[in-house]
């Protein structure tokens, strides 16, 4: 036992290692297999990569622990095989204060989102490099005054100032946790935090113990080979349930392998629960269409609106369309229920305004910033200025096209149809099966210019 102690490749050691490769594993499917199966769309902002980043901080700390505290038994001939490097900078800012700054950067964005009701100040990509900076500079420090031994182990006097900050980043996220508590998410966020925080604490409890016990008695064989067991196991246990319990993305959790509903949903609008969202009802009267009405009034009808929509799409300009829908959606959502409303316009404003955003519309840099910056995410005028000059751009390049495409001799043909074999009928939802949610959106402009919230919240999808 002494020998295996010191060197590594005892019994326990190959069987912490074996539970850290399958929780790795199991990660990794976590992270790929709602892309794979449900085929979400990859996105370019922090619903993507934060989670990404969690998975390598996952496989450095689980990774830096195997090497660092002797698990094989191999020589250290080589600069990267160092303590410095495992021990210090991968375990460290590049390990533990990478996963937990990962977390408290989600925490963060809820708390400007549903607090602030604005934007977060500090995009993702900045915040998260500036609060590792403690670990950083720790590690820097660490390493230049060099106080591990060959087993990469450190004195009591370190000991303190390095527990102390894992406890910090704990601490941080519970911060920013409470200021988010009195909020009513609609997704489980809120429940998401505190159980993260639950297992930070519990795993980071335990570690901090094994990992006191693992430096401070060097002589004690069995402490030994027992706190490193144990390090390992809390370590792996940590990064599975960090990840598993992720609030990055409301609408991911919807459609991972974690099924907390029997229903899917296409649509962000079906999600929040928005009245008739994405369903076309059997019982609605036909529309009589007619060209010479503002096209602001005609996409009222959701029939047409759909019709109008597949046209854009086999023009490959749908997006405005899609946009024009989801804003219209929004304004079904009453002005005293802001969680809903700052859900929807988060969505819109992620599929349709950011710069690169997976159906970005073409709206002017004024009407962009104007809603990038602005002070309430709930405010029923946030996209009108954008619907506006969309509208527009759809009446002199998609509207006179229409009325003369296949599109809208469908569109009439079926409205003749519904007009005559539907009159008796007492009414009936069709609603195909629902799929996974993915989320997009357009807007378009006409002569009258909005002034309510997005469009009028009573939808002339004709009841």
């Amino acid at each position: 036992m002494a020998s295996c102690a010191v060197k590594g490749g005892c019994v326990t050691d190959y069987i912490a290692i074996a539970i850290s490769i399958l929780s790795m594993i199991l990660l990794l499917s976590r992270l790929i297999l709602p892309f794979l199966v449900h085929e979400v769309p990859r996105t370019k902002n922090s619903g993507f990569w934060i989670p990404v980043i969690q998975v390598f901080a996952s496989f450095n700390l689980v990774l830096s622990i195997v090497v660092s505290y002797g698990f094989l038994r191999f020589e250290k001939r080589h600069w990267w095989q160092s303590c410095y490097v495992w021990a210090v900078w991968i375990e460290g800012p590049f390990g533990f204060g990478l996963l937990l700054s990962c977390r408290t950067t989600q925490a963060f964005q809820l708390y400007y989102i549903f607090v602030k009701r604005r934007l977060p100040p500090i995009r993702s990509y900045i915040f998260l490099p500036l609060i590792l900076l403690p670990w950083i500079a720790g590690a820097a420090v660490i390493h230049m005054k060099k106080p591990l031994n060959y087993r990469c182990h450190m004195g009591t006097y370190w000991i303190i100032p390095v527990s102390s900050l894992h406890a910090l980043y704990v601490a941080a996220l519970v911060g920013f946790t409470g200021a988010i508590r009195h909020v009513e998410f609609r997704f489980d966020e809120l429940k998401d935090l505190w159980q993260g925080i639950l297992v930070s604490a519990s795993s980071v409890g335990l570690w901090v113990v094994s990992y006191i016990l693992n430096q401070i008695h060097d002589e004690i064989s069995w402490l030994q080979i027992s706190s490193r067991f144990l390090q390992l196991i809390m370590a792996s246990i940590l990064v599975l349930a960090i990840f598993s319990i992720s609030s990055s993305q409301p609408l991911l959790s919807q459609i991972s392998l974690r099924k907390r509903e029997p229903q899917e949903f296409e649509t962000m609008g079906q999600a929040l629960g928005i009245p008739d969202s994405g369903l076309l009802l059997q019982r609605e009267s036909a529309q009589v269409i007619d060209p010479n009405e503002p096209l602001d009034k005609l996409l009222l009808d959701k029939r047409f609106r759909q019709s109008f929509m597949e046209f854009a799409d086999s023009c490959l300009a749908g997006e405005s369309v899609h946009f024009y829908d989801e804003v219209h959606e929004l304004g079904k959502i009453s002005v005293d229920d802001p969680v809903r409303r700052i859900y929807m316009a988060r969505h819109i404003i992620d599929k349709y305004i950011v710069s690169g955003a997976a159906m970005e519309v073409n709206i002017s840099h004024r009407s962009r910033q104007e809603i990038l910056t602005t002070a309430d995410l709930a405010h029923p005028d946030l996209f009108n200025n954008a619907l506006n000059e969309l509208l527009q751009l759809m009446k002199m390049n998609l509207a006179k096209d229409y009325w003369s495409s296949m599109f809208f001799m469908k569109f009439k043909e079926e409205a003749s149809m519904r007009s005559h074999e539907l009159e008796p009928v007492t009414g009936w939802n069709f609603s195909p099966r629902l799929s996974a949610v993915h989320g997009a959106d357009d807007p378009f402009h006409q002569e009258n210019l909005f002034k309510g919230s997005g469009i009028d919240s009573h939808d002339s999808d004709m009841q």
